[in-house]
């Protein structure tokens, strides 16, 4: 029984991860609160979560060292 060509290369072929620009762009629409059911079934239900709760943690921490950033400014200034 032959092989159709390029079978082989499917099966060693990895699924591809979402980008980062896709996972920042998921991570900010979540955190604003306006990402849409279609996008967000799109995003988690063929990927594996992992980017998706990384990028979620950086963008926690980048949150809070900005507001705490901001605190200091202004509590400087008084």
């Amino acid at each position: 029984m032959a092989k159709s060509p390029g079978t082989e290369k499917d099966k060693n072929k990895r699924p591809q991860g979402p980008s980062v620009f896709k996972v920042m762009q998921t991570v900010a629409a979540g955190a604003l609160g306006v990402q849409s059911s279609k996008r967000r079934e799109e995003d988690f239900g063929s990927h594996s979560p992992w980017p998706y709760i990384i990028g979620g943690l950086l963008f926690t921490a980048l949150f809070i060292g900005t507001l705490v950033l901001v605190v200091q400014v202004v509590l400087s200034g008084q």
